[in-house]
């Protein structure tokens, strides 16, 4: 599924929004890194990375080539700055309308809009993709992300009071949340 769109930010800042393509690989791989060790609400540590960046390069192609799943970055002065996906929940019949969303965005960038930006760019590609339901996770105590999720509409349906355990905070409820298309 392709996707590109340019918008300007609080401030006036450029964001170019669009597909990640294979010689992203390294980039997102280093992105990934960083957000992983800048808070404590994404699933996993950057010491769990393990996919390299030849399989990260086959993996962005192989989404690239999709046409119900994406994987976009956002674009700030030819800085990859964050990403953000949407991923098939599975191909079975009774759960091919529900995908999954996940996000992330350099700490340095947040405050800014580029989190609803490319959110609205993946609820889009959802959309378009033929699902009719998006879902996500969200650590109970991210209320920044919380309040980002219900003013684009997602609803929460459950929650799981040892969804994450952290090595710093010991267990993370998670927020099981979802949105109609």
């Amino acid at each position: 599924m392709r996707y590109a769109e340019t918008v300007l930010l609080k401030g006036g800042m450029e964001l170019l929004v669009r597909n990640a393509v294979e010689s992203d690989a390294r980039a997102l791989r280093d992105i990934m890194q960083r957000t992983h060790a800048e808070t404590d609400y994404l699933l996993s540590y950057p010491d769990e990375q393990s996919v390299d960046e030849e399989q990260e390069a086959r993996s962005l192609a192989e989404t690239e080539r999709s046409d119900n799943e994406v994987e976009l970055v956002a674009v700030v002065d030819g800085k990859i700055v964050g990403s953000a996906g949407v991923t098939a929940v599975g191909s079975r019949r009774k759960v091919v309308h529900r995908a999954r969303f996940g996000i992330s965005v350099l700490q340095e960038y947040w405050g800014m809009g580029i989190g609803r930006v490319i959110m609205d760019a993946c609820i889009d590609c959802a959309r378009r993709a033929g699902y009719t339901q998006l879902e996500l996770e969200v650590v109970a105590d991210n209320e920044r992300a919380l309040s980002l999720y219900r003013r684009a509409g997602f609803e929460e349906y459950g929650r799981n009071p040892r969804g994450y355990r952290s090595a710093a905070s010991g267990y993370q409820e998670l927020v099981h949340m979802r949105l109609e298309l």
